[in-house]
């Protein structure tokens, strides 16, 4: 059982959603306008939040990016209209797990909330999961990262990235399935932000960004991680 935390300002939405995740078995909570759903977000310590874009006195994407500041890693799968392209490109760049746009089955959202859940628990790998490659260490039962010592200060997308990449060492490893495994979505168009995240994660574990040792990209087929 989870603690999800619903931010929905429309009842009807909001009473299904707690209703259809309650029957499955998790403990819902729900605020109904952006600023309590921030605040319950720091005081309840939910699992996952399922939150709407358009909200009265915060948006969604205001609480996002708020959480996101703050440094929090709690999951999140933003609601948005159809038709919002926008607003799904801001939220993942926000750092939105995931989205759902409206209207949608309520066995869809389930299924999409169940896998942002595993992508999100590293601590329930095996304990003492300490990985290294060159001068780059990760511990992904205290969801850690180091080089040559030092803490790295990586943000919960850029540690999922690189944690990834260790579970896979010497694997080339697709934009695509980058995307579904960290991202949890495969949409073509989207390609463009692993690329992003792939340069800012270099600039933070290898001496020379622009001459990568580890995270080498391969030509027309993506990235590997690699000892050299």
């Amino acid at each position: 059982m989870s603690k999800i935390l619903v931010v929905e300002d429309d009842e009807a939405m909001g009473v299904a959603l707690q209703d259809g995740f309650g029957y499955e078995g998790h403990e819902v909570i729900r605020a109904r306008d952006g600023e309590e759903g921030l605040r319950l977000a720091h005081e309840e310590s939910p699992e996952i939040m399922i939150l709407d874009v358009m909200l009265p006195k915060m948006t969604g994407l205001e609480v996002c990016k708020r959480l996101r500041g703050e440094g929090s890693d709690l999951p999140i799968i933003m609601l948005t209209a159809r038709g919002q392209e926008i607003d799904k490109v801001l939220g993942l760049k926000l750092g939105a797990d995931d989205y759902v746009t409206k209207p949608f089955s309520f066995m869809e959202l389930m299924a999409r909330v169940e896998a942002v859940l595993r992508r999100s628990q590293p601590h329930e790998r095996e304990e003492g999961a300490m990985h290294r490659i060159g001068d780059v260490t990760i511990d992904l039962a205290r969801h850690e990262a180091c080089k040559d010592g030092e803490p790295l200060e990586l943000t919960p997308r850029e540690f999922r990235l690189l944690a990834f990449f260790f579970e896979h060492p010497g694997e080339v490893v697709t934009r695509e399935a980058l995307l579904d495994a960290v991202w949890g979505y495969d949409t073509i168009p989207f390609t463009r932000t692993v690329d992003t995240h792939i340069a800012k994660l270099r600039k933070k574990i290898e001496d020379d960004p622009s001459n990568p040792e580890h995270l080498i990209t391969v030509h027309r087929l993506g990235y590997k991680l690699v000892e050299q």
